[in-house]
């Protein structure tokens, strides 16, 4: 600690997530140490009081928290792998993508050379950081995110701790990013649909947003529905789904766009009510991705 009580973090890697991170340390005060594979990359935020590590080693060694923002874990890993014996004894928190089993691999590398690892994601971009209801959580040592907490908050106000197994932030990040892809996909289509009539894509901004806020509020129904395994009253049904797929079918061909990303959803859809589960509430389709346990 310094002696007005703010921890001296290193942030490693000043992609545009980075960059932000190590900014918002700056200017809550903490001393930041900062560094890059390209070292250019830190002029800015040097030119805002961060300290400019010529090495990864030199980094490491500046505080004892120490922040590593890079794309994967295998980036983390080939990056720290020059300063596995500065690690020791630091409290190391990767903020990067990657599945569950990279998260465990990586917690290993980290316990391997005595290091205090969290594992965390955050889940907005690089411009929300350091916002009060910007979310973070983390996973690993419990330990760690309550001595570090009022730093890691300077990040986002909404900074959660989901459990101590050191995966469960790569397991909520993947669960919870599989969300995103089809839902701009979606926009993408529709956008492509008005523009089709001469219409800006701008003007469906204002019901997307409404939609999306119907779908929040209807998502704790659907998470009761599949934790209880009760699909039996439905507000929306898995054969009403399927009826809608012509509809989108219609539109591709009258506004000549291409349709067929959707084409595995429906036979999602379909083998749902192959199971059974066609009068069954829409969140049933959770149980047609399950596969069949092996004997």
């Amino acid at each position: 600690m310094t002696q007005d009580g703010r921890t001296p973090v290193t942030v490693i890697g000043l992609g545009s997530m980075g960059a932000a991170l190590a900014e918002a340390f700056i200017e809550a005060g903490h001393p930041t140490t900062v560094w890059n594979r390209t070292a250019a990359k830190a002029a800015p935020l040097v030119a805002k009081g961060a300290q400019h590590a010529e090495t990864v080693e030199d980094a490491v060694t500046a505080s004892p928290l120490v922040i590593a923002c890079l794309t994967t874990y295998d980036d983390t890993l080939e990056t720290l792998e020059s300063a596995a014996e500065a690690v020791t004894g630091r409290a190391l928190v990767t903020l990067n993508t990657g599945s569950p089993a990279d998260a465990r691999r990586m917690a290993a590398w980290a316990a391997g050379n005595g290091a205090r690892f969290l594992d965390g994601a955050i889940k907005n971009v690089p411009s929300a950081v350091g916002a009060a209801d910007t979310l973070l959580y983390y996973a690993g040592d419990k330990n760690i995110f309550d001595e570090y907490l009022e730093a890691l908050k300077v990040l986002g106000g909404d900074t959660v701790h989901v459990g101590d197994q050191s995966d469960l932030a790569a397991l909520y990040e993947m669960a919870v990013g599989g969300t995103l892809l089809p839902a701009l996909v979606g926009f993408f289509q529709g956008a492509a649909a008005v523009q089709a009539r001469g219409l800006e894509a701008a003007t469906l901004v204002r019901f997307t947003v409404k939609w999306f806020e119907m779908i929040n509020s209807v998502l704790p129904i659907f998470a009761s529905e599949i934790d209880k395994g009760d699909y039996s009253e439905p507000m929306s049904t898995v054969n009403l789904f399927l009826a809608a797929a012509a509809h989108d079918e219609e539109l591709g061909k009258e506004s000549n766009i291409d349709v067929a990303w959707r084409a595995p959803l429906q036979e999602l859809l379909e083998r749902a009510a192959e199971l059974g589960h066609g009068e069954h509430s829409i969140s049933a389709v959770t149980e047609a991705l399950r596969k069949p346990t092996a004997v």
